[in-house]
């Protein structure tokens, strides 16, 4: 067996994007590829507004149902811890 063989040469060239050669058909199939990354920016552009608009509602909303301290005061436990004492090593 020889290693030609085993060489893929025309499934590959199948899928390969080619250019056509007609100047206005490459010039239009440019123009519609622009048009098409247009559309996709525009689209992704409007949707991560809406996740934005719609995360910022969400927080308002959820914000709206805790109560809220109104005179500063901060609810706690504490502990009062004391200086570790650390033996002199000279």
């Amino acid at each position: 067996m020889s290693a030609r063989s085993f060489h893929f040469s025309g499934f590959r060239a199948a899928f390969a994007p080619r250019k056509p050669r007609h100047p206005l058909l490459r010039l239009a199939l440019g123009l519609l590829g622009l048009v098409l990354l247009g559309v996709l920016v525009f689209f992704s552009l409007f949707v991560g507004a809406a996740m934005i608009a719609a995360g910022l509602v969400y927080k308002l909303v959820s914000q709206r149902r805790k109560p809220v301290a109104r005179d500063g005061a901060v609810e706690g436990e504490y502990r009062v811890v004391r200086k570790p004492v650390l033996p002199l090593s000279r």
